[in-house]
């Protein structure tokens, strides 16, 4: 097996690190939290005390870091210095697309190969190891990297191109956050108009209206029992994140000239959610302010 650096410990990589571990890699991990690196502890991870020293020796490195500017500078000041020659990077953050296409091409300039592989799945399936990884970057490069995101995921799949995995992650995102409030709006009127919630669902999932939002993580308690809905929407995913993946969608809109009202509306609903007291609740919460209820 082979030494894995892991930098950035969060709700996400935490368990993404875990399972990593678990399918027998050495894997030092890094982050700023000391809850964080005691956990990874726990989990059979090596904690070490910086960014470079989890780079440092290993065969490949794995960060999962906030947004655009952690990324670039954690690689260059960070990675790119203290790397093994030949070693691979896979940046599983949610970040822009011209990000990614910034520090893969860094990458390439430096002599390493990198894919940018974010995720989607949320909390449970990051411990769980059933992540969908979306692959950017080169075929070569994608192989490579395919069997330490195949110990993370469940579907591990190659977009195309530098940053087509970012590409793939916020355009799914904004349809699932579209999505999501179409879902709620159903329940809140469907209840509103005397029907059942669960004879709602029951009709709904066999209908032409089902989606994932419906099926999977229904947004009113009961029927889906796994959904956020049933733990008071203790977040599976963050308002705030789903706002952060439509604010870098209407980002990418803007700038390929391409027309996105829904995911527009999307956005600007979230960011109302979120300032009236959403922002740490799941993003399916939103269901409570269309029926207007306190958050």
């Amino acid at each position: 097996m082979s030494t894995v650096g892991f930098i950035g410990l969060g709700n996400m990589g935490s368990g993404m690190a875990a399972n990593l571990a678990k399918s027998g890699h050495a894997v030092k991990a890094f982050d700023l939290s000391k809850a964080a690196l005691d956990k990874a502890r726990e989990a059979g991870c090596i904690p070490v005390a910086s960014a470079a020293e989890a780079a440092r020796g290993a065969d490949a490195v794995v960060t999962m870091l906030p947004a655009d500017l952690h990324v670039e500078t954690v690689y260059k000041h960070e990675i790119f210095p203290n790397a093994a020659a030949g070693a691979l990077f896979m940046d599983c953050s949610t970040i822009s697309v011209d990000a990614a296409r910034r520090v893969l091409g860094q990458a390439a300039d430096h002599g390493f190969a990198m894919v940018d592989a974010p995720v989607s799945g949320g909390v449970a399936a990051a411990a769980g190891g059933t992540l969908t990884f979306m692959v950017g970057g080169e075929q070569a490069d994608f192989q490579r990297a395919e069997p330490f995101l195949q110990a993370m995921g469940k579907a591990v799949i190659h977009a195309g191109g530098a940053g087509a995995g970012q590409a793939a992650k916020i355009c799914n995102n904004m349809l699932l956050g579209a999505t999501m409030i179409a879902t709620c709006e159903a329940f809140v009127l469907a209840e509103k108009l005397g029907l059942d919630p669960q004879r709602f669902f029951d009709i709904s999932a066999k209908a032409s209206g089902q989606s994932w939002s419906m099926t999977s993580y229904c947004p009113v308690p009961g029927p889906v029992p796994a959904a956020p809905s049933n733990r008071d929407y203790a977040p599976g995913f963050a308002t705030a994140m789903m706002l952060k993946d439509l604010k870098l969608a209407q980002a990418a809109a803007m700038s390929a000239g391409a027309a996105t009202p829904m995911g527009a509306a999307a956005e600007a609903l979230y960011a109302l959610y979120a300032a009236n007291g959403g922002q740490e609740k799941d993003f399916s919460g939103i269901i409570e302010m269309l029926a207007g209820k306190r958050s």
